[in-house]
């Protein structure tokens, strides 16, 4: 937690994290995360969060554990539990099955930007090409940052090979 609390005070001191901290302040979902930045990878980090299980095992469905524990970079737009409570009934469950794989991983390779971007990048762009090969439409305007029609409620969550942004809404390629 301290080195998280040091991060985001560096980041701050370079000027360059106003908006998404605004995002944070307005934000009404709980996005304490529990870990210990940069020394575990995504995977692990989103294990230790205890707030991206259905992420976590969508995963490991998907078979892409391996992936992202890998050098990377990656930027990974992570939806909380939460995120994934929002979709329709049955939806994570029948996404969970053996015969779904090939859809569940282009949704999840949809949430994964290769490389570093931080939340300072993040504020300068307008789209951003995701692994999956679609792109996605970065929004920051009044306080807030939107990928698609999700909000960045938390920002910056470095880790051993990459960054983790934490999102409300589960992301839907076209």
């Amino acid at each position: 937690m301290k080195k998280l609390v040091l991060g985001l005070v560096c980041v701050l001191a370079l000027g360059s994290l106003t908006v998404f901290a605004q995002t944070a302040n307005h934000s009404n979902a709980k996005t304490t995360v529990k870990v210990s930045t940069e020394t575990k990878d995504i995977v692990d980090t989103a294990v230790s969060a205890g707030m991206f299980n259905t992420l976590v095992a969508a995963v490991k469905a998907a078979g892409l554990v391996d992936t992202l524990k890998g050098n990377g970079p990656f930027t990974v737009f992570a939806p909380t539990d939460e995120a994934f409570a929002k979709l329709p009934g049955g939806t994570i469950e029948n996404l969970l099955k053996p015969e779904n794989k090939e859809l569940l991983t282009k949704i999840l390779t949809y949430h994964v930007v290769a490389g570093k971007v931080t939340a300072a990048d993040v504020v300068k762009l307008k789209s951003a090409k995701t692994v999956q090969g679609q792109t996605v439409k970065v929004k920051a305007k009044g306080g807030k940052v939107m990928i698609d029609k999700s909000n960045v409620v938390k920002t910056d969550i470095m880790t051993s090979n990459g960054v983790i942004h934490v999102i409300d809404t589960v992301l839907m390629p076209k």
